[in-house]
């Protein structure tokens, strides 16, 4: 591999990192990632710039990256994948292949995962797709989300939905002052007791419908502290400004900042390891170092690694120094 940059806290690469995993850089991360954070080539149905397999090819190459995500884990370390659906080539019918695909990928027995929890990331931005069959048939509707899957060795992997707590929402602040509210029995059946709602924790329980942006414009977006600074200066992002200053065609399937930085903050502590084996823009690297997380992200792609240099000078990161070894 070619080192391209490091900061204090990380390093990106230009390789082949199914390669380079199986080689060297395996052995020497084996047992030591805390987090794989990692939106891989989706199994699109056309060839795209930044590279895709497609069909049988694609689910068989995604299942043998299973066991090579295992052996870099600690043995609490979690793996989080976000993955987009597919649909079939000319027809109006969503493809299997990404479950199939994932079905493998957690099936592997030379890996032992287990599947702990699935995430829906809505993007209501998103451009309405597969047009032939939204836009211009106008029988399907916008494909807007994206599926994030969260798994793991162990059935207990380093996680603390304490330090993603969303701000409590205004009727619950004031049923919190109140301090009453309607207990005893609901038709659902459940009891709700006198005080199960009186403790103030400091905010809610994040739900696994992760929406970054509204859903309802009437309603807050409520996000945990630390992803809602991502949020405040996501319509200023000066990754954007300096690629059009550069006239540089940004990657076309960028992580969100949001996404990223929410399952670091879930899934790991100040200065654990987290990597990503397809970093692009390096969304991933750009998050865990605003987060104070060691990180580790390779792309075989020169252009895309281009952009990734960007990231990391973003006055955002005060105190990061990148340094450029090519």
């Amino acid at each position: 591999m070619n080192k391209l940059y490091k900061t204090k806290l990380g390093e990106y690469y230009i390789g082949d990192s199914i390669k380079n995993i199986k080689g060297a850089f395996g052995k020497k991360f084996k047992g030591k990632v805390q987090l794989i954070l990692t939106s891989p080539p989706f199994p699109l149905n056309s060839k795209k710039k930044y590279g895709n397999k497609q069909g049988e090819e694609y689910k068989k190459w995604f299942a043998e990256l299973s066991p090579l995500f295992a052996d870099l884990l600690a043995p609490n370390g979690s793996i989080i994948i976000e993955l987009g659906n597919a649909w079939e080539p000319g027809r109006p019918v969503q493809s299997l292949l990404h479950l199939e695909s994932l079905l493998a990928f957690v099936g592997s027995k030379d890996a032992d995962l287990r599947l702990c929890q699935e995430f829906i990331c809505y993007n209501p931005s998103r451009l309405p797709s597969p047009a032939q069959w939204v836009t211009v048939n106008r029988i399907r509707t916008v494909d807007s989300y994206t599926h994030v899957w969260w798994m793991s060795k162990s059935d207990f992997p380093k996680a603390d939905n304490t330090k993603i707590l969303r701000p409590y929402s205004q009727s619950m602040k004031r049923l919190l002052k109140k301090k009453k509210y309607n207990s005893g029995k609901r038709p659902s059946e459940h009891v709700i007791g006198e005080k199960s709602f009186l403790s103030d924790n400091g905010g809610s329980i994040m739900h696994n419908l992760l929406e970054f942006e509204q859903i309802d414009p009437e309603r807050d977006l409520r996000l945990p502290q630390n992803i809602m600074s991502f949020a405040n200066t996501s319509s200023n992002d000066y990754f954007l400004k300096a690629c059009r200053q550069k006239e540089i065609k940004p990657h076309p399937a960028r992580m969100s900042s949001q996404l990223a930085s929410f399952f670091i903050e879930f899934l790991t502590d100040k200065n654990d390891l987290v990597f990503d084996p397809f970093a692009g823009s390096n969304t991933t690297g750009y998050c865990a170092e605003r987060l104070n997380r060691k990180w580790v992200s390779i792309d075989i792609s020169d252009e895309y690694s281009e952009q990734a240099k960007i990231r990391l000078q973003d006055p955002e990161l005060k105190t990061t120094k990148l340094k450029l070894l090519n």
